[in-house]
């Protein structure tokens, strides 16, 4: 069996008296691509923000390589190096290049030398398409486009896991197959993966690992061709019925 990354033990999470997560509990093997599916409001975005601590949990546990990163044991700038976030939105720099964007966390985070970080950079803008673009500032560009820059700029951090969320929710259709299609190649290469996703057929063609979320709890998980062909629960049948 793969190692263990990541591994969530009764995560929750409440704004005030509203609770949006509840016992939440799923791992994340190495070469895994885990989707997350559900309607919107179910809580996908908030668990994957608590994942990557841009929420802080209000109880439970998130182990990375089996240290709890909410005790403290782990810096956050070093963990999130190695769990790595693409957003719905890019969050690019808009005054940067597309190279500087790429750049800036290797040498900021990282430490790596500016001659290093240009190379990596590179070399992942070419594997996502983008390398005629390196000059290039976002306002330039199309959504499909920021958005592989942004899995780019996310690779050359080398990270161990990447999280995705909604990655192409902010999209134009004819967009979305340009995302997805740098994601399937992720995934064929063995990246370690966890999205939160509307794209069904990604979810059930891609994925090893579905999750099915409703009010806030995982209701159902498995196996893609198990849970998109053979749905145990009501609420995944009543979920899936609208998009399949």
């Amino acid at each position: 069996m793969s190692e263990c990354i990541l591994e969530v033990r009764h995560l929750s999470k409440s704004f005030g008296s509203h609770e949006v997560l509840r016992d939440i509990d799923f791992t994340v093997r190495s070469g895994d691509v885990t989707s997350i599916i559900g309607a919107s409001g179910s809580g996908k975005s908030t668990l994957l923000r608590c994942i990557n601590l841009l929420e802080t949990p209000s109880g439970g546990s998130i182990l990375y390589h089996g240290q709890d990163i909410l005790s403290g044991a782990l810096s956050e700038h070093s963990y999130r190096a190695r769990v790595g976030m693409v957003f719905q939105s890019f969050n690019l720099f808009s005054n940067m290049s597309v190279l500087d964007n790429c750049c800036v966390g290797q040498v900021k985070v990282l430490k790596r030398e500016r001659q290093e970080a240009r190379e990596r950079s590179l070399h992942y803008l070419d594997q996502v398409g983008m390398l005629p673009y390196v000059n290039a500032r976002p306002r330039q560009l199309s959504g499909g486009q920021k958005q592989r820059v942004a899995i780019a700029r996310a690779l050359a951090m080398d990270p161990e896991v990447l999280l995705f969320d909604e990655p192409t929710s902010a999209l134009d259709p004819e967009m979305v197959g340009e995302v997805l299609a740098v994601m399937r190649q992720l995934a064929e290469g063995g990246m370690t993966m966890l999205v939160v996703t509307h794209e069904m057929a990604f979810a059930r063609d891609v994925s090893s690992h579905a999750v099915f979320m409703s009010d806030g709890v995982i209701c159902e998980e498995g196996k893609p061709e198990e849970l998109f062909g053979n749905p145990k629960q009501e609420r995944t049948r009543e979920f899936l019925s609208r998009f399949l």
